[in-house]
């Protein structure tokens, strides 16, 4: 096979024997290289070669650790956890972590969701945590849960971007969806996030809102692993619709958008962490040319306020 040949996701996840799905969640998580030919996903061989040769630790630069740090108030509590942990599923955190790396501080990541990783920098288990959970009663992001969920713990709330919320629907939205009253509908089905996801909090706030019990809606208890898991069902037609965020809709082919919401994506840590040369390295690094030059090309987020000092509670 040429080195250059452009290879889709089908073509990669047979190469790889692995769904499609999983290739999307190699993306995610910055495992394996892509481009995007409008709004189509591509690879080169050499970026499977390559993945498949990092599987196999064949290089000499080692990925990014990951641990695996759930709070004690979920699971019983592990072994003490390493120096640097960062918890968020963004791959702008990985690349944030190995910034890190290059300053010979070990960070580690792990990949709970806001609210999980908010109880365990309570805990003192990680030592950030990427939050962007909406408060429908405040009509706020992120502030009202970091008050509440560290109760008596001085923290500063770091932005890292502005990301679109919105529907994913099949192309065309053939089903003609255009808010969250439709959801009440017969004929829509929907695919929803595990507790304590983002995506989960804003459709549990918004059917509140709107006053419609979440047994009606079909499909609540159908539950995936990310954004773009969700995303590729949706294109496949398992569903009518689900909750995430812009840019992973533009990774996927057979999809359109439709805008809800503006989220804050912020970076919490305990105020004290803040003021160690680990946590102003961090600081450094989200405020650096090199790290936003790299991270900007991410389509769908705004990062206006990148290493901003959001709030302190």
């Amino acid at each position: 096979m040429a080195q250059n040949k452009s290879l889709s996701t089908q073509e990669v996840a047979d190469i790889l024997h692995v769904s499609k799905s999983t290739i999307y969640d190699l993306i995610r998580r910055g495992e394996i290289n892509s481009y995007k030919i409008g709004r189509k996903v591509r690879f080169t061989q050499d970026d499977v070669d390559s993945y498949i040769a990092r599987s196999r630790h064949e290089q000499s630069v080692q990925p990014v650790r990951q641990v695996d740090v759930r709070s004690s108030l979920l699971n019983p509590p592990a072994d003490e956890p390493p120096s640097l942990i960062i918890s968020g599923q963004d791959v702008v955190l990985d690349i944030l972590s190995n910034y890190l790396h290059q300053l010979r501080i070990p960070a580690q990541r792990c990949y709970l969701n806001s609210f999980e990783g908010l109880l365990s920098l309570y805990e003192g288990r990680v030592h950030a945590a990427a939050c962007h959970l909406y408060s429908v009663e405040e009509k706020a992001f992120n502030t009202p849960f970091v008050k509440t969920l560290l109760p008596g713990i001085p923290a500063v709330l770091v932005n890292i971007s502005y990301r679109t919320q919105g529907f994913y629907v099949a192309a065309g939205n053939p089903k003609e969806i255009r808010g969250w009253r439709d959801l009440a509908r017969k004929d829509i089905s929907i695919l929803n996030r595990s507790p304590g996801s983002s995506a989960r909090i804003l459709l549990d706030g918004q059917l509140h809102r709107i006053g419609l019990d979440s047994r009606l809606v079909n499909g609540y208890d159908r539950e995936m692993r990310s954004h773009l898991t969700m995303a590729a069902a949706i294109a496949g037609g398992e569903a009518d619709l689900a909750i995430g965020t812009e840019r992973i809709s533009r990774q996927i082919e057979g999809l359109d958008f439709i805008p809800l919401l503006e989220e804050r994506f912020d970076l919490v840590l305990r105020k004290q962490f803040l003021e160690t040369e680990e946590g102003q390295a961090l600081l450094r690094i989200l405020r650096s040319e090199a790290y936003q030059k790299e991270i900007r090309h991410f389509t769908g987020n705004n990062y206006r306020d990148i290493g901003k000092v959001i709030a302190e509670v």
